[in-house]
């Protein structure tokens, strides 16, 4: 989807209008102050004084609440609450523009309201309390809710079918035969079901279930911790859709969604994220996103693409049920960054390499396809010069957010304090340091150890880092220029006499790097292969949003034209030139490099670059040869 697609799609969207019928629940947050405490005089025990209380929506309701965030026309609700103030509350939220509660009946025996309270003293969460769990729905009820739903379809673009509790709506044979009946008396209309006890029930809706529930409908047993592998998934998904005959939404979290319909099964990729995530309620954000879009007259895939895009925003919203903006979606969704192939990224057994060689084919070289292009990336591709940044940024990170406390912290926090650190490290290898800086500002201001008014700017925490990284690269050049080590000593194997290859052969080369463009400039000159790549050296300028790799990928697309991703060909060691070069249809070569010994595989490196979406895998250059074969490229 481009970005003008996704642009008019949440146009349409704007125009869909939905009903939702389900089990709209109530989540409470109490927060106990032990402060204030005191003896009951009834019981002799102490008091739980409550200072303050939070209440959202959850369930039905938070699938509400993100389609009108999604900007939906309409939203008519379809549900059952107790005559209590829970019940009183739930309606409070939910009356605003754009919804209509008229289909929000009370039971006034036998039903409460359903309620998820969840007292807190501090920052530890105790025994919830939930309300519902005794609820049996009236015949009487369920028959005039059924109607106002019957009545209002004419009017409405889609149907979201919700059940969540098991003794909510759906748990009462004659209300399941009753929906079922009104689906069957309206084939033209568009329902989608998202169950977490009926998956099976309701013929005529599309269904969206997650990989483990699907899994356990077709004989596959996993447990709740345990992973569903892509092979399993994919089959439950052929079929469930060729058992209920519409199609199927299977998700699977971080990994993405599996769409089975009559066209095949589609795979959407799961979504890269650094920073921290929260999955609560992403179940919801991406039934919301893929209903609307089903509404608006957009095929599956789409559909479950944008219900992946909302997902994907809502998922960075810590400690909450977040929703999507039509802005946050565009942001995450214009130029979406996947993870690809990821059993094969966690699973070295399932490589097939090139006879002979230690060249791991991930995607065979298109028929015909001619590289007239080359993107290389610097550092961990070609040079290692800056080889140890890692053991450079990782203190400088710890003593930025512990700031004052650094010396004071007791052990549980330093030790939180570096884990997160290094996860960071890690899941940001190979982006721009302002972008990795970025995310040390919100780390910083999450910790709260330095006050607001001493926290600098990403460039600030920039030039402290490169001041002690420049350290370790003007001691390693010193070395070079006084001839006590050689190029070699600092560069992949065979990764100059690769560049002279392929300079040779006439391909123009592109240097594009995530350090800054004079640094790269000067390392190139002093390891002696500047020159093989003209004035075509590129790198950070310090802004985030002009990252080099994609601008110089911008640039070779308006020289080449059209035709441009057959003939580019990108070498790479992180995660962002090989994105972005896959995204253009580039060819890509994963340099899954050891930059302590120059040579050899490193296997974090082989699984970053494969879910980024790396065609070929090397660990270095030495089988020069192999991989000239490999790209075409032997003659």
């Amino acid at each position: 989807m481009t970005r003008a697609e996704l642009r008019q799609l949440l146009d349409d969207v704007a125009r869909v209008r939905v009903a939702v019928l389900g089990d709209f629940c109530l989540d409470a947050y109490w927060f106990v102050d032990p402060s204030r405490s005191e003896i009951s005089l009834e019981t002799g025990l102490e008091t739980r004084p409550v200072r303050e209380q939070r209440y959202s929506l959850g369930g039905a309701g938070n699938v509400v609440m993100n389609l009108l965030d999604l900007g939906v026309a309409r939203v008519d609700v379809f549900g059952v609450i107790g005559p209590d103030p829970f019940g009183q509350e739930l309606l409070r939220l939910l009356t605003r523009p754009r919804v209509n509660p008229a289909g929000l009946l009370i039971q006034p025996d036998n039903w409460s309201t359903h309620v998820y309270v969840k007292p807190h003293v501090g920052d530890t969460e105790q025994e919830r309390l939930d309300f519902g769990n005794f609820n049996v729905l009236a015949d009487e009820i369920a028959t005039p809710l059924l109607a106002r739903l019957e009545a209002c379809l004419p009017e409405v673009d889609v149907v979201i079918l919700n059940e969540q509790v098991v003794t909510g709506l759906h748990a009462q044979p004659f209300f399941q035969q009753a929906l079922q009946a009104l689906i069957a008396r309206h084939p033209q209309c568009l329902f989608v079901l998202d169950s977490r006890h009926y998956s099976d029930r309701y013929n005529g809706t599309r269904r969206k279930i997650n990989d483990h529930e699907a899994a356990r409908l077709c004989g596959i047993q996993c447990a709740a911790d345990e992973l569903v592998l892509y092979d399993e998934a994919r089959h439950a998904a052929e079929t469930l859709y060729a058992r209920w005959g519409l199609p199927v939404f299977v998700t699977r979290g971080r990994r993405g969604c599996l769409v089975a319909d009559a066209r095949g099964v589609h795979e959407i990729p799961g979504l890269q994220i650094l920073g921290r995530t929260d999955p609560v309620g992403a179940g919801d954000s991406m039934l919301a996103g893929l209903a609307a879009a089903l509404g608006a007259g957009r095929d599956n895939v789409t559909a479950a693409t944008l219900g992946n895009f909302v997902a994907g925003v809502t998922v960075q919203k810590l400690f909450q049920t977040g929703t999507a903006t039509p802005d946050e979606i565009m942001a995450i969704g214009a130029a979406p960054d996947y993870v690809y192939r990821p059993e094969l990224a966690e699973d070295p057994r399932r490589a097939r390499y090139l006879e002979g060689a230690e060249i791991e084919i991930v995607t065979a070289l298109p028929t015909g396809a001619r590289f007239t292009c080359a993107i290389f990336d610097h550092d961990g591709t070609i040079s290692t010069l800056r080889q140890g940044w890692e053991q450079i940024m990782e203190p400088m990170m710890i003593r930025a957010i512990l700031g004052p406390r650094f010396q004071q912290a007791d052990e549980a926090l330093y030790q939180k304090v570096v884990q997160r650190v290094r996860d960071y490290i890690s899941r940001t290898t190979g982006v721009q340091t302002i972008r990795q800086m970025k995310g040390l500002v919100d780390m910083i201001r999450e910790f709260g150890c330095v006050p607001p008014e001493q926290v600098l700017d990403p460039a600030g925490y920039k030039q402290v880092y490169n001041q002690d990284l420049m350290k370790l690269v003007r001691e390693r050049l010193g070395k070079l220029e006084r001839g006590e080590l050689s190029v070699e000593d600092f560069t992949l194997k065979n990764a100059v006499r690769l560049l002279h290859e392929l300079h040779r052969r006439g391909l123009r080369l592109y240097l594009a790097s995530g350090t800054d463009v004079e640094d790269v400039v000067r390392e190139a000159t002093a390891l002696g292969y500047a020159a093989l790549f003209a004035d075509r050296i590129y790198g950070s300028i310090g802004a985030e949003e002009k990252d080099a790799k994609k601008l110089v990928l911008e640039r070779i697309l308006a020289e080449i034209g059209p035709a441009a991703g057959r003939c580019l060909v990108t070498f790479g060691d992180g995660p962002v030139e090989i994105r972005e070069t896959h995204k253009r249809g580039g060819y890509t070569v994963g340099i899954a490099s050891d930059e302590v010994r120059r040579f050899g595989l490193n296997p974090a490196k082989r699984a970053r670059l494969i879910q980024a979406g790396a065609d070929l895998i090397v660990p270095d250059y030495s089988q020069l040869d192999w991989l000239l074969v490999a790209l075409n490229l032997s003659t």
